[in-house]
């Protein structure tokens, strides 16, 4: 049907400026573009040079597949693409080269393509493209009739765009709100307890760092409490207003570690629907604190190696590095020395970490703790079990205590408090009941339960793990290791052992 360029970019402009919603526009200008074009598909383009695509941002077809969402150029094509201009029609056949080689990336086959560049002030934006079934089905005069409405396109991208953006910094806004208010509220303490007596050291090496921005490695067994020291060399710093990120190394699963710590661009793998920010986009301003860093794998490694090094990251899938201003923390129970001389961990890495090592002594090095962290515990855990009133601690159970070893440190000791409230049915906190036999510091293997009748279900699975970790010398995950001996993930196996206080690692030497 036969319409003056007058009359067709009004009813086009009118359609595509109809709708906020650009896909709702889009199919309005679809139906009436389809009684002049014979078409069955169209797309609006955005191209992308630093990922290396074009991305479908709005799709209209009569059928029900529609085409991928993101198309790869390769580098020798861009050059081409950048510079188009006018619309052109593409079908497979062409005799043009960069035709030819563009059209298996589209899936042209078998199809007839008439696409439109979108440009504002001479920046190439992105495309329209008509699809039609079939080779030939466009003419000139249809690529002069669509040449009339680049400018109402390309301004309706551009909108969509400044939308996208604007849209995407309110749900950082939204995102950072909630992360940060978790990280912040769990980050948050009173004093520390021992800070006076066991930990005294420990304390003044934090009043000296603190006030620094440099890199500190806390060493020290599980349990003894290497992340409250972490908090308080965060709130004792200037950065004490910025964010403060923790990460757990062990507990991410390898193949999304680089994702998570460094963020990824949309479209960078399958499943990275929009991009993300890392962990270390979102420490920006603050403090980062990778917990068990001897976990970290060898690509992580480098990674991290080049923030240590220039304090900058790239996203998976990216190519600009973006600058991050951070402090790191590190921490591990790991020999770090050992692991480097076993090829297990990267020697530039160590040494960048290894600035100003702090030492947390485990707590049967510091037993004049235990009564305080005891009292601090019952209080605790009673507010999170909803206990009106903290039972006391009965006479002599505070010395006897202390006189236990704790291989599994201050978290055995929360543990301990924790089960011991739970089974308390009135009167005085004993710990009788609970505590494990000493024998040098670890609990004795138990044959039956401690009322000499069958194993209760945590005596029995304690019984049970401590005999595979027996087994694989303390190795936890990988080939041979416990979790795959009890056919469980090796973060539930940890996270068990933490509950029935079991020290884990490989075996002390």
């Amino acid at each position: 049907m036969a319409v003056s360029r007058d009359e067709f970019f009004r009813e086009v402009t009118l359609r595509i400026c109809s709708s906020l919603q650009i896909n709702t526009a889009f199919g309005r200008v679809f139906e009436y573009l389809r009684e002049h074009f014979p078409m069955d598909h169209m797309f609006l383009d955005i191209t992308d040079k630093s990922l290396g695509v074009i991305r479908h941002i709005a799709v209209a077809t009569i059928g029900t597949k529609t085409p991928e969402e993101i198309i790869t150029i390769p580098e020798g094509l861009w050059e081409w693409v950048r510079k188009l201009q006018v619309p052109f029609i593409l079908t497979p056949s062409d005799q043009d080269d960069r035709i030819r080689a563009f059209a298996p990336l589209i899936k042209l086959e078998g199809h007839s393509d008439l696409s439109m560049p979108l440009r504002i002030e001479e920046e190439l934006i992105g495309f329209l493209v008509l699809r039609a079934r079939g080779e030939g089905k466009f003419t000139p005069e249809h690529v002069e009739l669509l040449a009339t409405v680049a400018e109402p396109f390309a301004i309706a991208l551009a909108n969509v765009l400044a939308h996208e953006e604007v849209i995407k910094y309110r749900d950082i806004l939204i995102d950072d709100n909630r992360f940060l208010n978790r990280e912040i509220l769990s980050s948050a303490g009173d004093d520390i307890v021992g800070g006076n007596s066991g930990l005294r050291n420990v304390m003044e090496m934090v009043r000296q760092v603190a006030p620094l921005s440099n890199t500190v490695l806390l060493m020290g067994e599980t349990g003894t409490g290497k992340e409250v020291i972490a908090n308080a060399i965060h709130f004792a710093s200037p950065r004490k207003d910025g964010p403060f990120i923790k990460v757990n190394c062990g507990a991410i699963p390898e193949s999304l570690i680089d994702s998570e710590l460094f963020g990824h661009e949309k479209g960078a793998f399958t499943g990275a629907v929009a991009a993300k920010r890392g962990r270390f986009e979102r420490a920006s301003g603050g403090t980062i604190f990778l917990d068990e860093i001897g976990e970290l794998p060898p690509q992580a490694q480098v990674r991290l190696l080049r923030v240590l090094q220039n304090r900058e990251i790239e996203r998976v899938g990216g190519s600009k590095p973006i600058s991050v201003d951070i402090r790191v923390i590190a921490a591990t129970h790991r020999n770090l020395e050992r692991m480097v001389s076993e090829n297990r961990f990267r020697e530039d890495l160590w040494f960048r970490l290894n600035v100003f090592p702090i030492i947390v002594p485990p707590l049967r090095q510091r037993k004049d703790d235990v009564p305080a962290l005891t009292r601090h515990f019952v209080e605790l855990k009673s507010r999170e079990l909803g206990i009106a009133t903290p039972p006391a601690i009965a006479p002599g159970a505070l010395e006897r205590l202390m006189n236990y070893g704790w291989p599994g440190n201050v978290r055995e000791l929360e543990n301990l408090v924790e089960r011991e409230l739970i089974r308390h049915r009135g009167g005085q906190l004993r710990f009788d009941s609970l505590l494990p036999s000493e024998r040098g510091g670890e609990t004795q293997p138990v044959t039956e339960g401690k009322s000499g009748g069958p194993l209760n279900l945590d005596e029995a699975m304690s019984l049970h793990i401590g005999k595979v970790l027996k087994m694989t010398k303390g190795k936890i995950h990988g080939p041979g290791g416990a979790a795959e001996l009890l056919g469980i993930n090796p973060n539930t196996l940890r996270g068990r052992m933490n509950k029935l206080g079991i020290i884990y690692g490989r075996v002390r030497r």
